[in-house]
């Protein structure tokens, strides 16, 4: 009866309703082991914000439960949160040796690398802990050393399928285990958490081998000089360009921080491959004719300061875009980053570059499992229960829908939120309840300290801008001894609306003969009464709601 009455607690703590910011707990007894513990990048309201990490709060308070983070790949959105957490929570963290040496590289930067225990794990090592043991099984996926983990409880085993596709021609030779996969499933998987990004997509996901051929294809015809712009974590990708740039005798330069720091760590650990003499340092492209340089970038996405924007806005020191030069972008555009991407190819359209992009070749193919390998997961793995995660609601709804016509019973599918604390005991998933989740700003060196209330305030000031209303006042008469001044921001400019400027600071005048008048010594009241009537009057004129600002002085 007691081991009727055992659960396994599953957590998800980002990952869910949104893309990105992958991070999930599961906990039995008294450990918890975290999968992956990822980022995600700002949208176009979160003014000035750079990078968006989950809540932790939950792990924090439990920190001497947690017994270690297991990553699943090196990708930001499964990696990028561990310099923040780990100041939290400094638990040891294992993964594959290109994940570890990514996370090296980041921890490296953030001054953390000699304080945290990072342990090397190859497909197929098992880790046991008290209760629970932690499984890594390679899969394919568009970054090398990319593992599902199966978690081995009392209660049964939890699978978790990290981002994959289904690729039997991958660059490294290294196919995912399916006999693991089938073994798993023949013994009997509780429950599984498989990824949902590409749900809504049928058929398969082309192999990455396919995007080789087509830049063979395009290096054999083009005579200028190339650069490709692609995701620096996918290295199977670099090593395709690598290859098809030396097939046609040129040489190789990468542009872009992160790029140079993947490409150098991947080529340390042999993930990447080339001749002697094939790579170049970016100072030395000039020194070659145009028809023998490739050039790898970052700004597949349109980011502001990437390598690429800089290139195409004139603002590199080292790469000018000139006529004749063929750019391809690698890649397909996140959501929401589309107006980007597009500014940047007009740009170098602009320059007299050729750009290739979207549809117009097969320069891209994604490494994410579409529905007929969503299917083939399922059917290998045959889990009792079934919890759809990375993805939008639309997508785990559709996963959700995926799974029933596979035979699964409704009732044993969540479509969990961040947060949902899933019981899962060997007969029964239900939610129980819900622990503190949710997203936590980084804005420079702040970690959390702009929250809701400041992002408010930016988007006010980037919509209507500021005015601020400056008194002097007399502090034993109350009476105004200078001023008031009026200074305007993003709301109108002062020289070409003097009039309007003029009225407002009669209002204010007249608001502080008033506040005079009726003994108003309270700055709050004073500063109050200013903001109300200006507002009204501000409306009145102009049908605009800026960010008012009363300062007051006292002598």
């Amino acid at each position: 009866m007691k081991k009727e009455k055992e659960k396994i607690r599953i957590v998800p703590l980002g990952g869910m309703n949104e893309i990105g910011k992958n991070i999930t707990a599961i906990e039995y007894k008294n450990e918890i082991i975290v999968i992956d513990c990822g980022l995600a990048f700002p949208s176009e309201e979160m003014f000035g914000i750079d990078l968006v990490i989950p809540d932790v709060t939950y792990l924090v308070k439990n920190k001497d439960k947690v017994k270690g983070i297991f990553l699943t790949h090196g990708h930001e959105d499964h990696i990028g949160a561990l310099p923040y957490v780990l100041k939290e929570l400094n638990v040891p963290v294992y993964g594959t040796r290109l994940t570890i040496g990514i996370i090296e590289t980041k921890l490296k930067e953030h001054g953390l690398l000699n304080l945290v225990e990072l342990i090397k794990v190859n497909p197929k090592d098992i880790i046991k802990l008290d209760s629970i043991s932690v499984e890594f099984i390679r899969t394919s996926h568009s970054i090398a050393d990319a593992c599902a983990i199966a978690v081995h409880t009392p209660v049964g085993v939890v699978f978790h399928t990290g981002d994959f596709k289904i690729d039997y021609t991958p660059i490294d030779g290294c196919l995912a285990d399916f006999a693991r996969f089938a073994e798993l499933g023949k013994r009997g998987v509780l429950a599984m958490l498989c990824e949902s990004t590409n749900v809504e997509r049928p058929g398969y996901t082309m192999p990455e081998v396919s995007v080789g051929e087509t830049f063979e294809r395009i290096f054999a015809k083009t005579k200028g000089r190339i650069l490709v712009a692609t995701f620096a974590s996918n290295i199977h990708r670099v090593q395709q360009i690598i290859e098809a740039a030396e097939k046609f005798g040129r040489k190789v330069a990468v542009s872009g921080r992160s790029m140079e720091n993947i490409v150098a760590v991947a080529t340390e650990l042999g993930y990447i491959k080339y001749e002697e003499g094939t790579m170049i340092g970016i100072d030395s492209i000039n020194r070659y004719n145009a028809d023998k340089i490739v050039i790898i970038t970052t700004g597949s996405q349109g980011e502001p300061m990437s390598a690429l924007s800089r290139m195409a806005a004139s603002e590199h020191k080292k790469v000018n875009i000139v006529e004749g030069d063929l750019v391809i972008i690698s890649a397909t555009a996140i959501p929401g980053n589309e107006k980007l991407v597009s500014r940047v190819i007009n740009q170098l359209f602009k320059k007299g570059a050729e750009v290739i992009y979207g549809e117009l070749e097969d320069i891209h193919v994604s490494g994410h499992a579409r529905q007929e390998e969503l299917k083939l997961m399922h059917t290998l793995i045959k889990p009792k229960f079934f919890i759809p995660v990375h993805g939008e609601y639309r997508h785990l709804k559709k996963h959700s829908e995926l799974a029933q016509k596979l035979g699964m019973a409704p009732e044993n599918i969540i479509i969990a939120d961040n947060g949902d604390v899933i019981e899962l005991a060997r007969d029964s998933i239900r939610k129980n309840g819900a622990v503190i989740s949710g997203q936590v700003f980084v804005d420079g060196l702040g970690v959390g300290d702009v929250g809701n209330i400041v992002l408010r305030d930016r988007k006010h000031l980037s919509q209507d801008g500021i005015l601020t209303v400056v008194v002097t006042i007399e502090k034993e008469s109350g009476r105004v001894a200078a001023g008031p001044d009026i200074i305007s921001r993003g709301f109108v400019y002062v020289r070409e609306s003097e009039d309007l400027m003029g009225q407002a600071r009669e209002i204010v005048k007249e608001v502080l003969r008033g506040c005079e008048e009726k003994h108003i010594t309270e700055w709050a009241s004073i500063k109050s009464n200013v903001k109300e009537a200006l507002r009204q009057f501000l409306y009145e004129k102009t049908k605009r709601k800026p960010m008012i600002l009363p300062i007051i002085m006292e002598i």
